[in-house]
């Protein structure tokens, strides 16, 4: 049920991104999903792709530092109070969402969120037991 993201850390500088995202392409890389935070002097450039390990591997060869961290991709209802209804439940089960960005492509008449929880196998849990479905990385890798 989890998914493997990874984070680059970058300047916050013009072309930075551009760079980053022409390396991937040029790798053959397809960026799934995307999110980006910045400071004033970095930024933290979190995807979802469809190769991990060639992302990896060409980023840390042009000098990037870059992690891996495990995520989760919630299937939400479409719809007024879709998101609600599943803080709801991870607030009842007092799990902290330390982060979360939406997915590019719906699933059927879903969306799909990528959380990323403080207690991932509390939260994966949770969410099962009240009917919420969570998608297989292989399935997000390629959709």
């Amino acid at each position: 049920m989890k998914v493997e993201q990874i984070s680059i850390f970058i300047e916050n500088k013009s072309g930075r991104l551009a760079e980053v995202s022409r390396i991937l392409g040029e790798a053959g890389v397809n960026i799934r999903a995307l999110s980006l935070a910045d400071t004033s002097d970095f930024g933290i450039l979190r995807l979802i792709v469809n190769d991990r390990e060639q992302a990896i591997s060409v980023l840390k060869g042009k000098g990037f530092t870059v992690s891996k961290t495990e995520v989760v991709a919630v299937e939400v209802p479409d719809q007024p109070g879709g998101l609600a209804s599943i803080l709801q439940v991870l607030d009842s089960g007092s799990i902290n969402v330390e982060y979360m960005y939406a997915f590019v492509e719906r699933c059927g008449d879903n969306a799909v969120i990528i959380f990323r929880f403080d207690e991932t196998e509390k939260a994966i849990s949770t969410l099962a037991s009240k009917g919420f479905n969570m998608l297989e990385g292989e399935r997000l890798y390629g959709m």
